[in-house]
């Protein structure tokens, strides 16, 4: 099966969007309290990204040998996951080491896109969450 799968993350939340077929999967979490205004907001979308793929394995939407394109709206991002550069932020690493490990247990064909924040479609609703969270 084919996924297009879409993660944004900021300081205090993450949100991802699993689009398979005429199905799309909206989900969005505030950080815990580990992780909560103490990680920039790169490392909050590599957390988006990693325990987005997970929701989506444990749900079964994501299953053994499909195809994710996953969309990413940071060019560093792209060229991290995409070309093994070498990454001086360990939790970045780690993050990255999960990542691969879900994709490889699972035999996940990962396909990486580089796209622009306006079509992002996890950003709207990690934008949304977070306007209506300021104003009540």
């Amino acid at each position: 099966m084919n996924h297009v799968f879409f993660s944004d993350g900021n300081a205090t939340r993450i949100s991802w969007i699993i689009q398979t077929n005429d199905s799309i999967i909206e989900q969005n979490r505030e950080h815990v309290d580990i992780y909560k205004n103490k990680i920039s907001n790169l490392q909050s979308k590599y957390v988006a990204l990693h325990i987005g793929l997970f929701w989506g394995i444990g749900t079964f939407k994501i299953k053994n040998e499909d195809i994710v394109k996953i969309k990413l709206d940071e060019k560093i991002m792209f060229d991290q996951l995409s070309a093994d550069l070498k990454i001086e932020d360990t939790f970045i690493v780690n993050r990255i080491k999960f990542i691969k490990q879900l994709t490889v247990q699972r035999k996940l064909k990962i396909q990486f896109e580089l796209i622009k924040q306006k079509d992002n479609l996890a950003n709207k609703i990690l934008e949304a969450k977070e306007l209506k969270t300021k104003n009540g």
